[in-house]
């Protein structure tokens, strides 16, 4: 993932820096269990727990000649190793993906710990938004268009919820790649003791996998993406509703923006909805992961490396933009600008249409039938007011007339309050309190 949308916290933990200090920490792990063991002389583990772990540029540079990152890594780190003969017992009857496969597991829990901090965050962030309107009136809209009254505190309410349950999704998930391997060459334990990985694992805070071959098969970490995928689209669902929000016809929202803040290099007036656009777009990178983190299910026997490469890239990438989007996500509904007169008044706009399934219920129980006389009745009223700008109370009044019809007037009043709609909604906002 490019500079700009890596934080520094997730950017240490896919940094190769750390990934070497994590081959060290694992490396030294095996060794103590072998010395414990006495497979191995006990002698060797104080030197190569005190050798610090290679540079970047070190282990590239002999990289560039044996074209094998683990056996570059391991011989610099024999050269910080002193004395230099102890580092011959390190990755003692292990093959490169009992270290690679452990240590990303060390890093993808670091990395969930740091998403489900930050999903925990929004969770709270849309729960008290969504609590501070849940007596804000606006326009309800299916298909793009005017439905019924509503109010702002229950469509957040709907993302928090969503929210929540992608973080709940998330810390299964965990379990699903807190899972490592120290098997040997095709996962035999031909030349290592199983209880060396169970030392490890214990003290990683990880689980041995309940079979490996040389590699720990791939469904966990495809699970742990696609749980990604989902919780950044539900950012982006989020971001799509204040994009319609914040449209001049609609301007019922607005993205905070900042003292300085441009909007356009052409239009001085422009206030373009850019965090929202940019969770779009983000989005996009994360789902765009799962594919090909799937296809590193199916591997050639007890493995190939064609996950390799892809991992390389989709897993830092999906994570660190994620880490960027929830970030971004909060900081968006933590700063939105809700014009609570504007949705008034859209709700109002229509004249009244936004009564009409109120309506037709109400003409039902005065003894209308639905089909034959109510339904008729109310949408020729409806397509009226589309067409003359007529309110509808007045459109109804007259097509009933027309027909020989009278109209209770004071239950219509009383039917067309928008507050009405909205009434049982307390459940709701009750279960919203209640979510941490």
């Amino acid at each position: 993932m490019i500079e700009r949308y890596t934080l520094p916290e997730m950017g240490r933990v896919w940094s190769d820096a750390h990934k070497y200090e994590l081959w060290c920490q694992v490396e030294t792990l095996v060794v103590e269990a072998h010395a414990e063991a006495g497979t191995i002389p006990p002698e060797v583990v104080e030197p190569v727990r005190a050798a610090p772990p290679p540079t970047p540029e070190a282990v590239h540079a002999i990289e560039a000649v044996t074209q094998h990152d683990v056996i570059a890594f391991l011989s610099a780190w024999a050269d910080n190793t002193e004395p230099r003969e102890a580092a011959r017992y390190v990755h003692f009857g292990m093959t490169s993906s009992d270290l690679l496969d452990t240590a990303l597991a060390i890093q993808l829990v670091e990395a969930t710990d740091i998403l489900l901090a930050k999903a925990d965050t929004l969770v709270a962030t849309l729960r008290d938004h969504a609590l501070a309107h849940k007596a804000t009136l606006r326009v309800g809209r299916t298909h793009g268009i005017h439905g019924e009254p509503d109010v702002w505190g229950h469509r957040v309410a709907d993302f928090a919820f969503a929210m929540a349950r992608s973080r709940d999704r998330l810390r299964r998930a965990r379990e699903a790649v807190g899972v490592m391997a120290i098997s040997g060459a095709v996962g035999t334990y031909s030349n290592i003791d199983p209880a060396v990985e169970l030392h490890v694992a214990r003290k990683l805070g990880l689980r041995p996998a309940d079979v490996s071959t040389q590699v720990v098969l791939r469904d966990g970490i495809s699970e742990w993406v696609s749980t990604l995928a989902i919780m950044a689209t539900v950012c982006e669902a989020i971001a799509l509703e204040v994009r319609h929000g914040q449209r001049t016809e609609v301007r019922e929202l607005w993205e905070p923006f900042g003292k300085g803040q441009k909007g356009s290099s052409a239009m001085p007036h422009k206030k373009n909805p850019i965090i929202s656009e940019r969770l779009a777009g983000m989005a996009r990178i994360v789902r765009a992961q799962i594919v090909p983190v799937l296809e590193g299910i199916p591997l050639w026997h007890e493995r190939d490396i064609s996950h390799s490469s892809t991992e390389r890239i989709a897993l830092p990438d999906a994570s660190i933009a994620l880490d960027y989007m929830l970030n971004l996500t909060n900081r968006l509904m933590s700063g939105l600008v809700v014009d609570e007169a504007r949705m008034r008044a859209n709700l109002e706009s229509t004249g009244g249409l936004i009564y009409t399934s109120t309506v037709l219920l109400e003409l039902v129980e005065a003894g209308m039938s639905r089909d034959d006389e109510a339904y008729p009745l109310v949408q020729q009223a409806a397509m009226d007011t589309w067409e003359t700008g007529t309110p509808f109370r007045e459109t109804l009044r007259r097509h009933a007339a027309e027909k020989g019809l009278k109209l209770d007037e004071a239950r219509l009043d009383e039917v067309c309050r928008p507050e009405r709609f909205v009434e049982r909604l307390g459940p709701v906002f009750a279960r919203l309190t209640a979510l941490q």
